[in-house]
């Protein structure tokens, strides 16, 4: 039993350091900046749900999707730092608050179902980090107790994730348009950042492996 909660601790600290919700929830409000609140729950409802869905995706059957597509985790993070740096440019030229400038509801649909899935779900929440970590747990857990642990404890971070996102609604709300613009761009030049060190973190590797062969 002592085994089970120390692995649990385990999940728990790796999972949301890794998913950092905290992190996530400045990007969030600025990119549901021009959502009514009930868009900006439905937003952080899809992007935890597949999000949850794409880790234990990976945590079942990572390894061998990696093996069969000739994948590795530095090439998932090439592409995880381009597509972070796309969605930090929009955001600094306030590009991403274009959608309240029209009260199409099939426009605000499709808005709403594009960030959630991309770049919230995968890869801000579901990153890399977390994909392998996943893969790496499930391969640790030796027994059908640890992996029903493994996946409520993925479940309950995502959960926890969902009512940080949705918290921060009432702050979106506070500061008003011109403070939403102000941290659209902030953040926009935070996500360059973290594209950049996204990008060359998976690109060192296979540079080093190229070079050592």
């Amino acid at each position: 039993m002592t085994d089970l909660y120390t692995f649990a601790l385990l999940v728990f600290t790796s999972f949301f350091t890794l998913i950092n919700p905290l992190g996530t929830m400045p990007i969030f409000m600025s990119m549901t900046a021009s959502l009514s609140k009930q868009r900006r729950k439905q937003t952080a409802k899809k992007a935890t749900l597949v999000a949850f869905f794409t880790i234990i995706a990976f945590a079942f059957s990572g390894q061998i999707l990696f093996k069969f597509f000739g994948i590795s985790v530095n090439s998932f993070r090439i592409v995880g730092g381009v597509i972070f740096f796309a969605m930090g440019w929009d955001m600094l030229q306030a590009r991403l608050g274009a959608i309240k400038y029209t009260d199409d509801e099939q426009k605000i649909d499709a808005y709403v179902e594009d960030i959630s899935i991309t770049p919230l779900a995968i890869p801000m929440i579901c990153g890399p980090g977390a994909i392998t970590n996943a893969i790496i747990l499930m391969e640790d857990a030796t027994d059908i107790s640890q992996k029903v642990v493994l996946i409520s404890m993925i479940a309950f971070i995502l959960f926890l994730t969902y009512v940080i996102l949705v918290g921060a609604s009432k702050i979106t709300e506070k500061i008003g348009k011109m403070g939403n613009k102000v941290m659209m761009r902030l953040m926009g030049l935070i996500v360059m950042v973290i594209a950049v060190e996204f990008f060359f973190s998976g690109l060192k590797p296979i540079i080093l492996d190229i070079l050592n062969s």
